[in-house]
């Protein structure tokens, strides 16, 4: 099949699922909101949700057209508008992704209250996250394919520059690795801002409400709990829909990548056939696995869900990987069927047209085991967890030290698997193969974004049932949903982190290829060499700059937490705790935008300006030493971030829900188990989340600015 035929196909299935996610909008929007109460809260967090967006666009925007503008004047003359457009989309997933949630989250709970039945509460939070998740892959392959069919077909030899300097490139290679920075950038404020937002706003409402004034969560009398609420969608929402589109698009761009250095390093012994197959294929894996989340959400949406909503979570999961497994067997069939056996001999494909099929199952696998994993080590239902709870009964110390020793034993068995995945891959397919396997695990992004954001808006829809005040049997509906919600994001986020560590290692593997020249005499393959002083030193600065981003992080969190708990606390009267007046909820939704917008700039900053100056001064192998080294410290480092901060909450939401007999709320195995959760926040959806972002966009851009450091660093 011609290239542009196909890629016109893959399209069409994009605007399919793009005219799905309009109707599921529009469906959520005629919903009823429930009573005068569950309006006007409903409002005021989709208000405040708004104006932070706006607000943190607003910087944003800066960055991104200077930026745009250095690319177009300096690097390659189209690259700036590439570059806006992966920003842009990676804009209106967040914008669609937290309004639609802002609407699902009140209808959810008003169903609960209509229903008092789960499965139809689940269809409705399920449905609100399906628009954010299809949205993140249906708008990352647009953007995609809008560059590949408005600048024409891939050309592996072609050379571009830009405006004012003889900085020669390849222009597709330039134009999709700048693609995929917009995307990145995006990524990295929105989680930097949103994860301070959230945490320090979640920290200060519970230190309020549960250390100082023993009121019940989400209580609408703490004034930080609104800032709380929004919080959830600006970070678990729009934050991790940004951060799971630029995996996505980075695993494409890698994938492309790999196969134009391929065929440079091959080109006189291979045809034309097998570089055609090779950028091809990843763009139709990823609208065969979009097609997987059509059909295993559309089946959800239609079905009658069971009151096990773990059930059938899993159950629209396994369908997308299921049919994305299958359709991506048939089209790696038909797409590599024609390439000749001695260029399969020369890419190292060990079993030929099934070669990249193969990788792309393991990456599929690997995302599955991940997320088992990852829900064995937070969920109430295993023994991890529950033990953790159980610890609480003797004291904070008792409490931290158990919940360190979880979040560590989690880390070796993900760890095992990437490894597993990525040798697997790297021995049927080659270096193309493990840039596949990263495409595969995140093929069906939007069931598993979906699915994450149904935790939030269950979460959103318990606090609001507490805040107004609705019948006890509604908040067992909600506190149902939002036991499985915590499970899923969970998952999640042991799914971004998964999918970040194959995403960098397919970048880096990129990287390599387009900073070495191929044509030079007595080339015999690509490398980093492991030998080099600079590439050790590398190594060693980018663990280094691991743990100074971490600290950076927890900082602001918890200076911005501590500011808005202390501010929190004067609004909360006698008056106010006796229900006569409201605190001031606009005045603490303010303060946490200020300060989440204020503390995002230096750290994103960090991760965007590293491999520049890095580079330029010290060349390509200390940037690819850098890429090596924050990648093998971030990875475990975020597994346990993110499954240690997991079981926290899980713990403290085990004792609340009176599984721990005689330790109830209040009591002080809670408060023991409120004090791990604080520390868990921190962790588990700040610095855990950002880590990932923080590795992949300085692999991002190090891949754009790899053939021009080559030739333009100062210490030779």
């Amino acid at each position: 099949m011609p290239t542009m035929t196909s890629w016109l196909i893959v399209l069409g299935v994009v605007i399919l699922t793009m005219i799905y996610i309009a109707y599921n909008y529009f469906r959520i929007k005629k919903m009823p909101e429930g009573t005068d109460d569950m309006i006007e809260l409903s409002g005021i967090i989709r208000s405040g949700s708004q104006t932070f967006l706006k607000t943190e666009f607003k910087s944003i925007g800066i960055v991104v057209a200077c930026v745009a503008v250095v690319f177009t004047l300096f690097v390659e003359k189209t690259c700036g508008i590439t570059f806006v457009i992966g920003a842009l989309m990676s804009s209106i997933v967040c914008i669609l992704g937290m309004q639609s949630a802002t609407y699902a989250n009140v209808r959810t709970s008003n169903k609960a209250r209509e229903s008092l039945s789960i499965g139809e509460t689940v269809k409705v939070a399920l449905c609100g996250g399906s628009i954010s998740g299809l949205a993140v892959q249906a708008l990352g392959m647009f953007g995609f394919l809008a560059i590949l069919l408005v600048f024409g077909d891939i050309n592996h030899d072609a050379v571009s520059q830009g405006f004012f300097l003889n900085l020669k490139c390849n222009p597709f290679v330039m134009r999709i690795s700048t693609y995929s920075l917009g995307c990145s950038i995006v990524a990295m404020f929105n989680r930097v801002a949103g994860g301070n937002y959230t945490k320090a706003a979640d920290i200060s409402s519970d230190i309020l409400g549960k250390l100082r004034h023993d009121l019940p969560e989400d209580d609408s009398r703490i004034p930080n709990t609104i800032a709380d609420f929004i919080g959830d969608n600006v970070n678990d929402i729009a934050g991790n829909c940004s951060d799971l589109l630029e995996s996505f698009v980075a695993t494409m761009s890698a994938s492309v990548m790999i196969a134009v250095t391929l065929y440079q390093t091959h080109n006189a012994a291979v045809s034309e056939t097998v570089f055609k197959a090779t950028t091809l294929f990843p763009v139709i894996l990823a609208g065969c696995g979009l097609v997987g989340c059509l059909i295993g959400l559309g089946l959800a949406n239609i079905k009658k869900m069971s009151d096990n909503p773990s059930k059938e979570l899993d159950l629209s999961t396994w369908i997308s990987a299921g049919c994305t497994v299958v359709f991506g067997g048939v089209v790696s069939y038909f797409i590599f069927k024609n390439v000749p056996a001695e260029d399969f001999a020369l890419y190292g494909f060990k079993a030929g047209w099934a070669s990249p099929w193969i990788s792309s199952v393991m990456g599929i696998i690997a995302g599955v085991a991940i997320g088992v994993i990852t829900e064995y080590y937070t969920s109430t239902d295993h023994k991890p967890t529950r033990k953790l709870a159980e610890m609480c009964t003797e004291g904070e110390a008792f409490v931290v030290t158990k919940g360190d020793a979880v979040g560590s034993r989690s880390v070796l068995l993900p760890v095992l698997v990437i490894i597993i995945a990525l040798i697997v891959s790297g021995v049927i397919c080659s270096s193309y193969g493990i840039a596949i396997s990263a495409l595969g695990m995140l093929a069906f992004v939007g069931a598993t974004v979906s699915i994450d954001a149904f935790g939030p808006i269950a979460d959103n829809a318990g606090g609001l049932a507490e805040a107004c005040h609705l019948d006890p049997a509604v908040r067992k509906i909600t506190d149902k949903l939002d036991a499985v919600g915590n499970t899923t994001a969970a998952i999640g986020k042991g799914f971004a982190i998964g999918s970040a560590a194959f995403a960098t290692v397919s970048l880096i593997m990129a990287y390599v290829g387009n900073y070495t020249d191929t044509t030079v005499e007595g080339f015999t393959g690509l490398s980093l060499n492991f030998a080099s002083f600079f590439v050790v030193a590398g190594g060693i600065l980018g663990g280094a700059l691991v743990e100074y981003f971490s600290a950076m992080l927890t900082d602001n969190t918890i200076d911005s937490a501590k500011i808005m708990a202390d501010v929190g606390d004067k609004q909360m009267t006698q008056e106010v705790l006796d229900g006569k007046a409201k605190p001031d909820y606009n005045m603490m939704i303010a303060m946490a935008a200020k300060e989440a917008i204020h503390k995002m700039v230096l750290p994103s900053l960090l991760a965007l300006l590293i491999p520049v100056i890095g580079g330029f001064i010290l060349g390509p192998e200390f940037v690819g030493g850098i890429l090596v080294g924050a990648t093998i410290v971030a990875i475990p480092r975020a597994i346990f971030m993110g499954n240690s901060g997991g079981a926290f909450d899980n713990a403290k939401k085990y004792i609340e829900q009176g599984m721990l007999e005689g330790h109830g709320k209040g009591s002080p195995a809670h408060k023991a188990s409120v004090t791990g959760d604080t520390i868990g926040d921190t962790r588990k959806d700040v610095v855990g989340v950002a880590l990932d972002i923080f590795i992949k966009l300085m692999s991002t851009v190090a891949n754009t600015l790899a053939p021009i450091i080559n030739r333009y660093h100062i210490i030779k």
